[in-house]
């Protein structure tokens, strides 16, 4: 199911910028991009349900649990830290006091360690012979999750948000709208219970664990309508644009990241199911139950005022993402594994097998970062940019073109993919 994942991440990333409907959405609702991270959080709760589905040594699994935590997070900071420019940026460097301490592998390692530990630990040794004795085998694990969403709930709609301030990041200072002439903005809010970008518990309790010159300094809502003349697209900021649209915030933050690990929750029961019901159609209709289930109540919490916000990761939008995730994994199980059409995805599979440097090299740009080093005469004229302008030009459309040439990347990734399989080669943490 990795494999899969892995196609959508680098599609989102990469033709987001040309079609902003399948983009992240700047706050409230979903889009494509908004499922990729809940589909990457709850594979990694049922990859956890057979990885210790039998524990020989506690103490020793946890140790492995705890040192690949640790590895993911160093390397998710290493990534996304603010160390590597990006495409289009030929320099690197970080300034560490300004390092980006959150991020996607580092939310991933986080609910990785809720999954494994649960998994290990709060398992109790029933025998599993009926719906009942699934409960009870079980119950300490949907215990936790249910203490988690109340406490995140607790939190989010009862702490007070005072008024703060932020100093404006040089990376913000493209525009002379009226208002941002001074280098330090201030931030009315005063409220409890606001869901708003400004005002929300999630961004305070970042900006007082980690500092705000730790948060991500471009946020999703710099293409609201209120930060963005071109929105849902980035854009120049509207003359009339609020003090907060230049503000930090951290999409993977702190709070947002212990309410993502209950996607990993979910995950994790799908793979129990996958464990101990041996029918296939069974495994299918279980699954396909639960998920309906969590789609429909995603929704009934949107209309009773909840809205979908990744960002946030509200409630609503946990429950719509791990029910689709589960939808998702019911097509995919259908299809590979009862009706045995496995070669049609056999590029993806591979992909699935080195998913971890497919996502450094590819997602993070990494690869196409280091080759657009070598150009000519300007750094414009790299084989990366050649390409996509002449295939752009080859379809006279900018958007399609883009979509091709993103086609064409996620081919190659599949084929690299494929060399290393075939040469054993799996890079793992």
């Amino acid at each position: 199911m990795t494999f899969s994942y892995k196609k959508l991440m680098i599609l989102v990333d990469d033709a987001g910028k040309a079609f902003p409907s399948i983009n992240h959405s700047p706050w409230f609702g979903v889009t494509l991009a908004d499922f990729v991270m809940p589909f990457f959080l709850f594979i990694v709760g049922v990859s956890a349900s057979l990885v210790f589905k039998r524990v020989s040594s506690k103490p020793q699994a946890t140790k492995k649990v705890l040192l690949r935590t640790v590895k993911l997070f160093i390397l998710g900071v290493f990534l996304q830290g603010g160390y590597f420019h990006g495409r289009g940026n030929l320099s690197y460097g970080v300034d560490i006091a300004k390092i980006r301490w959150m991020g996607v592998l580092q939310r991933i390692s986080i609910g990785y360690l809720f999954s494994s530990i649960l998994e290990i630990w709060f398992t109790n040794d029933y025998p599993v012979d009926s719906s009942k004795a699934f409960v009870r085998r079980y119950y300490f694990q949907a215990m936790a999750g249910i203490f988690i969403g109340l406490s995140y709930l607790i939190l989010l709609y009862g702490l007070y948000v005072p008024d703060w301030f932020f100093e404006i990041s040089s990376l913000n200072m493209e525009s002379s709208v009226s208002g941002y002439g001074l280098r330090t903005q201030t931030v009315n809010c005063g409220v409890r219970g606001s869901l708003e970008p400004p005002c929300n518990v999630v961004g305070l309790i970042d900006r007082l664990l980690l500092g705000e010159k730790h948060l991500y300094q471009r946020p999703v809502y710099r293409r609201t309508k209120e930060c963005s003349v071109n929105s849902p697209d980035y854009g120049p900021l509207p003359s009339n644009a609020p003090g907060w649209c230049l503000a930090p915030f951290d999409p993977e933050g702190i709070l947002s990241s212990l309410m993502a690990a209950i996607t990993c929750l979910v995950g994790l029961h799908f793979g129990h199911i996958l464990v101990h019901v041996k029918d296939h159609m069974q495994r299918v209709i279980f699954w396909s139950i639960f998920s309906v289930f969590l789609t429909l109540a995603g929704y009934v919490l949107e209309l009773a005022g909840v809205p979908l916000s990744k960002p946030l990761y509200t409630l609503s939008y946990m429950f719509v993402t791990a029910g689709v995730s589960g939808l998702l994994l019911v097509v995919l199980y259908y299809i590979v594994d009862v009706k045995c059409f496995q070669k049609a995805m056999i590029l993806f599979q591979w992909m699935g097998m080195n998913a971890l440097i497919l996502y450094a090299l590819a997602a993070c740009d990494l690869f196409s970062g280091a080759l657009q080093g070598f150009y000519w005469y300007s750094p414009e004229n790299n084989l990366v940019d050649i390409t996509e302008r002449f295939i752009q030009a080859a379809f006279n459309s900018k958007k399609w073109g883009t979509l091709v040439f993103v086609m064409l990347e996620i081919l190659f990734w599949g084929l690299v993919a494929g060399f290393l399989h075939a040469k054993k080669v799996y890079i793992k943490l």
